[in-house]
This record gives structure tokens, C-alpha cells and sequence, in this order.
């Protein structure tokens, strides 16, 4: 096999330092399979210039050469080139208005695109991810809201001294070695009154929320059935917190009352489901928000809720919303955040928000890069996770019908462009351009 493989230069903002393919991974293509890879100089790339011209990579401004080009985030619509086959993370199947532009483009100059998001197996599990990673730095993020809203409201306690996972130079390992010291400070000292129980929540029990729950098992941790909420209060521990994951029959309930929950049947046709999560959220103190989250799905909380029933203080301080819809699941994420500046307060009885953690109302965290914050380990995974389909990619002639195309399925599901038109499984994609 031989082929010539492109890998772009990550610029959506000065936080993407992450990689679709480590240098490793291209030595392995170069030896085995004799595929060629050209890469756009980056200054900022968590691997350098030169970690990938030691392994046999050509660094180049130019891709032009390059049948083939993977990226990470989005693409601008001034690098595409007609014919040619992309593979990134296009954030377009949900038909999102921001990317309409983009998809457009690509579809005028006859493109291909290939979707990580939709690299599935059989069973429609996700193959190539960033979301364990989404969720360990998710989880960082969201602790250390809380403890500097706990510092604004005058609260000392051992989740203050957390920090934002980028400013970990060592990364997983030393957030995880830090944790380990505040894990030993919560079971000898204990947390202060105003805050116990301290409850967290996780909504979903996916590869995100794994990676949330991951980095607050390092705590004294106690789990609970969310059935049994109510009754942590009744004598809670202040040497431990507690931890609540909710599965989609702990979120939804049939509009019908005389039916009963069934997975399946929520999947098809989640319009006969209305959300019961609400009756949680009192007894919540962070949320973390792991769901996937569409148009057709009930709300996890709605505006109106938070508008009738919020006071000062309300227990649930900080909401972690690792998925990052806007006005989704939760109605009020009315933005994405940046690692720089993370958290707003949405304040429910101006249906207003301010930047920063002080005020009266909810913290939001709403990074929706959060991967890039944990860049090398993160790539790493991701790389070992997409080298498998490399070579099939490098070796396929997509100028052929999409009938003909010879993909594996898992990544035929994935193709959501084949020479600028929609393939069968995407159409739907259509109605919002």
C-alpha cells in the first residue's frame, strides 16, 4: 500500500493544541504501509514541528498534495480544495445553524467528509472519542467552579484549592496526585456545614461521564440510587461526598401514564417521553450534564423551572455541562465557554447571565473544547483509537459511487458527504441547510 495522508493545522483558537494522529502513529504508517504524511507547521501543536519530521513527516503549508486530510475541529471554508476527502469532527449532523456555511461549501466544491462522531460498531457504540477527556477535564473544571464560588460566598473548605485542569503542567498525573492530598484533607477535616451533603449528579453513564466519575472517585466518594436522594439528608456525612448517576428511566417517564418505561422505545420515539429529572435538582449540588442531547428529547432542566423555584441560597451551585448544547438539556447553557474564561451565572429571575462565578444564580461550565485542556494524553488516546482506520482511508478511491465505495462499515456509517452530496443516512441534514 502506498498513499499521501494531510494533517491540519489546529487554529480555532489558541486553546487546540490537540492532534488527530501522533508522530508514533505516522512512524507506524510510513514503515507498514508506506503512506506519506504532510503536516501544516503549528507553534502551538502539543507535538512539535520537529517530533513529526524525526519520524518521516513532511512539514508543509501546503496540503494541496493531499488526497486525504484529517483535522480535529471545524475547518474554515477558505482551506477546503474541490474533490478532496475530509475527516474531522464536523458538529453538523445535528444540523447545527453555525456550520451550515461550512457543509455548503464542501458540497459546491464536490468534497467528501467523514464524521469521527459516527465511526460506530454494530451496535451504534462510537468508536474514535475524545469524551473520556471531555469528561476528566469536565470534572476538573466543574470542582474547581465550585470551590471559587465557595470562595465568593466566604465558604473555606478543601475543594478550594482545586485548579483548572490546563494549569496542571503535569497534567492527568498531577491532578490526580493533587486529589489524592484533598481526598486525605476531606476524611481527616471534613467539610464545613454549608455545604453537606454534598451531592453530585451525573447525568448519562457514557464514555464523558466515566471520565467525570473517574476523577471524583479519587475522593471519598459514596454512591446512591437516585431513588434515595432525599434521604442523604437525613444524616449526612460531612467526610465524604456523595454520588448520584441518573439512566435515561431515572430522567423520562412516558406522557402516558398507563405505559411503562422501555429504552428502546424512548430511543424511537422520544416524543411520547416528558422529562422527570427536575425532582432531583433540589437535593443537587454540582450536576454534570453527560448526555447526548437533540431537538426531540426532553429538557433535563427548563427555565421555567429554575425561574419558579429558585432562592437564595439554592443548593444546586455549579452545573457542569460537558455536552454543550445551547438552550438544550439544559435550557439556560445560553453559551460555549473558553478555558480562559469558563463559567457564567445565569440568573433565573432576570433570564440574564454574567461572566464569572459571583452572583445570585447558577454557575455554568460550558468549555466546549474541554479535551484541549488535557491536549497530550488526550491526543495519545485518540490517535490509538483512529490508527486502525487510517490505512483503509489511505487506500480507498473515493471517486467511485457511494454504492461502490469500499469502506469497512464502520466507516461508511461515517461518511456524511460523498462528493458533495448527502449520503442515504444524512439527508435528514437537508432541511437545515
Amino acid at each position: 500500500m502506498a498513499g499521501i495522508i494531510g494533517i491540519r493545522r489546529e487554529d480555532k483558537n489558541r486553546w487546540e493544541r490537540r492532534v488527530p494522529l501522533t508522530p508514533e502513529h505516522i512512524h507506524n504508517f510510513k514503515e507498514t504501509y508506506h503512506i506519506k504524511t504532510l503536516i501544516q507547521p503549528s507553534s502551538i501543536r502539543v507535538f512539535s514541528d520537529n517530533d513529526y519530521t524525526k519520524v518521516g513527516a513532511q512539514v508543509s503549508e501546503d496540503l494541496s498534495s493531499c488526497p486525504l486530510v484529517f483535522a480535529v475541529k471545524e475547518i474554515p471554508l477558505s482551506f477546503f480544495e474541490p474533490k478532496k476527502t475530509y475527516v474531522f469532527f464536523s458538529h453538523t449532523v445535528k444540523g447545527q445553524s453555525y456550520n451550515m456555511s461550512m457543509l455548503k461549501k464542501m458540497m459546491e466544491l464536490e468534497c467528501t467528509l467523514l464524521d469521527y462522531e459516527k465511526i460506530t460498531n454494530e451496535k451504534g457504540i462510537r468508536l474514535v472519542f475524545f469524551g473520556r477527556y471531555a469528561g476528566l477535564a469536565g470534572m476538573v473544571d466543574s470542582l474547581w467552579a465550585f470551590g471559587q464560588r465557595l470562595e465568593s460566598l466566604g465558604i473555606s473548605s478543601p475543594i478550594n484549592v482545586i485548579k483548572q485542569a490546563l494549569h496542571y503542567p503535569q497534567h492527568l498525573l498531577e491532578i490526580k496526585r493533587h486529589f489524592q492530598t484533598i481526598a486525605q484533607t476531606i476524611k481527616t477535616e471534613g467539610l464545613p456545614k454549608d455545604i453537606t451533603p454534598l451531592v453530585v449528579g451525573f447525568a448519562g453513564y457514557g464514555n464523558v461521564s466515566k471520565g467525570a466519575q473517574e476523577i471524583l472517585d479519587i475522593l471519598p466518594v459514596k454512591e446512591i440510587a437516585p431513588q434515595n436522594l432525599k434521604k442523604v439528608y437525613e444524616r449526612p456525612s460531612n467526610t465524604c461526598l456523595y454520588k448520584v448517576v441518573f439512566k435515561e428511566k431515572d430522567m423520562v417517564a412516558p406522557i402516558n401514564s398507563t405505559d411503562t418505561f422501555d429504552l428502546q422505545e424512548y430511543y424511537a420515539h422520544p416524543e411520547n417521553y416528558r422529562s422527570i429529572f427536575e425532582q432531583y435538582v433540589p437535593q443537587l449540588s454540582i450536576l454534570m450534564n453527560c448526555i447526548y442531547w437533540n431537538r426531540q428529547y426532553p429538557r433535563l432542566i427548563t427555565k421555567d423551572y429554575i425561574r419558579k423555584t429558585f432562592c437564595d441560597p439554592f443548593h444546586l451551585q455549579v452545573i457542569g455541562d460537558i455536552s454543550v448544547d445551547i438552550n438544550g438539556a439544559i435550557e439556560f447553557t445560553e453559551k460555549t465557554t473558553t478555558p480562559d474564561n469558563p463559567v457564567f451565572v445565569y440568573h433565573p429571575q432576570t433570564d440574564s447571565i454574567t461572566d464569572g462565578y459571583q452572583g445570585k444564580g447558577i454557575v455554568v461550565m460550558s468549555v466546549d473544547n474541554l479535551p484541549c485542556e488535557l491536549p497530550k494524553e488526550s491526543s495519545q488516546s485518540f490517535s490509538s483509537s483512529l490508527c486502525p482506520f487510517v490505512p483503509a482511508l489511505a487506500s480507498t478511491d473515493f471517486s467511485v459511487d457511494f454504492k461502490q465505495l469500499r469502506l469497512p462499515p464502520e466507516l461508511k456509517k461515517a461518511v456524511i458527504l460523498h462528493k458533495g452530496q448527502l449520503t442515504p443516512d444524512f439527508r435528514y441534514i437537508d432541511k437545515y441547510l
